[in-house]
């Protein structure tokens, strides 16, 4: 099949170009804009206790005050507010609620702390609006206008809350959109130069993929739109390093195979042709295991992820596509001269590098495997002190934004709870009024939890059959002892509700703990599917039941590698209180699927050498030795585009980048070089079990185990395997 694309491609690459430019202007032209939301309770499904809560609220009532922006307000000097400093502030919350300003309802004074240096006005917004883009808009009118009214006075006011943290996020994503993106240009550039020596085809598949991005972009905001599924701004900055990163990696794949057949003496376009067919299936595999772990995210019950899995999906879909077909018809049109000014493409390497390392395993396999085994094992140590954090706000941004430093001071001046308290919702299971007279046993209950500060009934609907009771908790809303607190308030509000009555915890600790539940969840669901279907994949590609066992396996240590350094790395040597919460999820995705394609190239590349008549550990050698510069070059660009996130200059992307890079670098610089081909070397033919896929071409070019792209075509098309005695990129 893939010798009949690369032939097809190869053969009328004109119109292969026209094609994609088409389709690319045709997609861009009509896709609907991509809409962003930043509110984290939008990312859980109705089932759950704290989105009912909220449901409950906007029911019973509507027109309760709940602030999306907060003006914190203190004087220059630092000193307490004085009485005219009061009289200011009282103006100006008058003045910025005449103004009328979109998406505010109510502009209201708010509570001076304790210690008088600080008080508030609370800024209330549309809440069927909450988290999307016109509310930041507004945020940005509200934080122009509340400075302008300042001016002139002793005080200095700055705007915070959810709608002031959305504008802050979406600056921080567009500002470390950018960063990333040159940085990833940059890499992939520079890396390339140096590998290859040839500035066309450098700047080659940074043109294609330019399209190609274009193109996934377009078909995600059609898939986004049509299946109603949540936008994220982070989603963005993670797309552009999965397309450059992955399409410079299957590019790569590509062009050493067609740089090894021009080498071999194949005609230009004959060259490409055998090197879509010798590498074709290699390269499907490897999309084949990304896109699947990364569908396996649609069973997850978190928006965010649900979003990013059909996402991601799409995008590698289409670069797997453009591998197999945009890039070979380029290629092809260009012939040799994309290797121009450089000659050494015409000529073996002396180096040998590769060569030594694959006699290094071919002569201690079992000590190579234990070696490479115990490195792994020793970071997953690291797993044992993982610890979770909920808040996305701050996870997503620089803590120098203003609306995190205005959520600073403000656990500071207050309660640390009091910028988001728990909302209990007591209705009646009846309909009828509930009893007030019971309303002071279950608040005392509710304020005897531990970790809770406070709490009073605040409010009752106009039908009496639902009151709102305001629990203040002892700690900030995102943090590990507030879910914990949350969950204890949870237990009370059940158990202790009056008889014919029902209990619904609100408020944002009570959405961190559903989220907390939720990515519990994840984790039995989505990790065992995406690890099933990328073992199937395996199983298809190397006709063995036997590999696909210790390939995850080796995967899954180095996922636990992965996570053990992000931990030591954070949590221990920088003191964050926890790595952000889906991380995990997104790591073993990344790391699983994507680490998967090296061990990919890697076994296939060592079947196509067993296929040639060597003895297991001689094609363990031989395949380190041909596809060790591959997967080294294409595990390093992997990397450091990933590692381009840490530029972000916020705690989820850095961490996510660090991350991904780290396990990408395991994945080919541990796994695929030393692990898996020492452990192949050692089982031998039982690897390949039931099949033979790995038994010598007989004269008619068949062979026991069947044939496969990755390995020699027969008859007459059949191409001759050259061998890199260097095996380092030229």
């Amino acid at each position: 099949m893939f010798r009949s694309i690369g032939t097809a491609v190869v053969r009328h690459p004109v119109w292969t170009i026209v094609a994609w430019l088409i389709a690319a202007v045709a997609i861009v032209a009509t896709a609907p804009s991509l809409p962003s939301n930043s509110d984290e309770s939008s990312f859980l499904p109705k089932s759950y206790e704290s989105i009912k809560a909220a449901d409950l609220q906007e029911k019973a009532f509507p027109s309760a005050f709940t602030p999306s922006a907060i003006a914190l307000f203190q004087r220059t000097d630092g000193a307490e507010l004085t009485a005219e400093d009061k009289k200011d502030v009282a103006r100006i919350t008058t003045e910025l609620g005449d103004k009328k300003i979109d998406q505010v309802q109510k502009v209201v004074p708010g509570q001076p702390s304790d210690d008088g240096r600080y008080t508030m006005t609370l800024v209330q917004m549309d809440s069927k609006n909450a988290g999307q883009p016109k509310q930041a808009d507004a945020a940005k009118v509200l934080r122009d206008d509340v400075k302008q009214l300042t001016k002139g006075t002793d005080l200095d006011v700055k705007l915070g809350g959810s709608a002031a943290q959305a504008l802050d996020q979406q600056d921080s994503s567009k500002r470390g959109e950018a960063l990333i993106g040159i940085g990833t240009f940059v890499i992939i550039l520079v890396t390339l130069l140096i590998i290859f020596r040839a500035p066309i085809l450098a700047f080659l598949p940074l043109i294609t993929i330019g399209l190609v991005a274009a193109i996934a972009n377009g078909l995600i905001a059609y898939a986004t739109k049509l299946f109603d599924l949540q936008a994220n701004s982070s989603i963005s900055s993670i797309l552009i390093v999965v397309l450059f990163g992955v399409g410079t990696d299957y590019f790569l794949f590509l062009m050493f195979r067609y740089r090894e057949r021009l080498r071999a003496g194949d005609e230009p376009k004959e060259a490409m042709v055998n090197a879509v067919a010798r590498v074709g299936e290699a390269i499907a595999s490897a999309a084949g295991a990304v896109i699947i772990a990364f569908l396996a995210l649609i069973l997850s019950t978190l928006g965010f992820l649900k979003q990013m899995g059909p996402a991601l999906a799409i995008a590698v879909t289409v670069t797997l596509i453009a591998g197999l077909t945009l890039i070979p018809a380029v290629v092809s049109l260009i012939g040799p001269k994309i290797f121009w000014p450089s000659k050494t493409w015409q000529r073996e390497p002396q180096n040998a590098r590769f060569a030594a390392l694959g006699r290094g395993v071919q002569r201690r396999p079992a000590l190579t495997a234990v070696a490479s085994g115990l490195v792994l094992l020793a970071l997953s140590l690291g797993t044992l002190g993982y610890k979770a954090t909920f808040d996305l706000a701050s996870g997503s941004m620089p803590k120098t934004k203003e609306s995190m430093v205005v959520q600073d001071e403000m656990q500071k001046a207050y309660s640390a709870g009091a910028a988001a308290p728990t909302d209990v919702y007591l209705s009646s299971a009846d309909g009828k009024a509930l009893d007030r007279s019971t309303f002071d046993a279950y608040a005392q209950k509710l304020g005897a939890v531990d970790g809770v500060a406070s709490a009073k009934m605040s409010q009752v609907n106009k039908d009496g059959t639902t009151a709102d009771f305001t629990v203040t908790l002892k700690y900030e809303a995102s943090t590990d002892k507030a879910i914990d607190a949350v969950g204890r308030v949870r237990d009370v509000a059940h158990a202790d509700a009056p008889d014919g009555t029902k209990a619904l915890v609100g408020g944002m600790s009570s959405i961190y703990k559903d989220i907390d539940t939720a990515v519990n969840h994840d984790y039995r669901t989505v990790f065992p599917v995406a690890a099933l279907l990328i073992m199937l994949i395996l199983g298809l590609l190397l006709r063995s039941v036997v590999a696909p066992f210790y390939l995850i396996a080796s995967v899954g240590l180095g996922f636990g590698a992965t996570l053990g350094a992000t931990v030591w790395i954070f949590q221990d040597a920088q003191g964050h209180s926890g790595l952000m919460f889906m991380l995990p999820v997104i790591m073993y995705l990344f790391v699983v699927a994507i680490g998967t394609d090296y061990n990919i190239l890697m076994i296939a590349r060592l079947r196509e050498e067993a296929r040639e008549g060597r003895d297991p550990r001689e094609a363990a050698s031989m395949a380190l030795r041909h596809a060790g510069p591959t997967v080294a070059a294409a595990g390093f660009i992997l990397a450091a585009t990933f590692a381009t996130m840490m530029l972000a200059g916020n705690a989820l992307l850095t961490e996510m980048g660090f991350a991904v890079s780290f396990g990408i670098a395991v994945a080919a610089f541990v796994m695929a070089m030393f692990f898996t081909p020492s452990l192949t070397a050692l089982i031998g033919h039982a690897a390949w079990w039931p099949g033979h896929a790995d038994r010598p071409v007989d004269a008619s070019g068949g062979s026991s185990g069947g044939s496969s792209g990755t390995g020699p075509s027969s008859g007459a098309g059949r191409d001759t395997v050259v061998h890199d005695p260097a095996g380092r990129p030229g």
